[in-house]
């Protein structure tokens, strides 16, 4: 068994609560997109869909997912955005600004090339 960790006084230290993850989505003016705050996991996939579906169905040609704020895109996230991409229309895109270098590098690594994604460089 094993003993409760300690402060440095001591005491037992308070069992760490870990918080459930959390995805927040706020538009950005002019219907131009939204922007995401907090993970893309299996707990929030529902708001990730969601968000991904708007940007589809949008009249636009670029909708901008503004991801300053999103610290991680699971793998499942990620292929959820290379499917919703591959339903744009011809000549329309999604723009990822400021997205976590993970969800990048894991785009790159099996979304090369990616016709429905632009990521501008900053």
């Amino acid at each position: 068994m094993q003993s409760p960790e300690r402060t440095a006084a001591g005491a037992a230290a308070p069992a760490a609560a870990e918080a459930a993850p959390y995805l927040a989505v706020r538009p950005l003016p002019g219907g131009r997109g939204v922007r995401l705050a907090g993970e893309v996991a299996l707990s929030t996939r529902t708001v990730w869909a969601d968000a991904l579906a708007g940007a589809v169905g949008a009249d636009r040609c670029a909708y901008v997912l503004e991801l300053s704020e999103v610290s991680f895109v699971d793998v499942a996230g990620a292929e959820a955005l290379a499917v919703a991409a591959g339903r744009l229309e011809s000549g329309r895109r999604m723009v990822l600004h400021n997205p976590p270098r993970t969800l990048s590098r894991v785009l790159e690594m099996y979304w090369p090339g990616l016709p429905g994604i632009e990521v501008p460089t900053p």
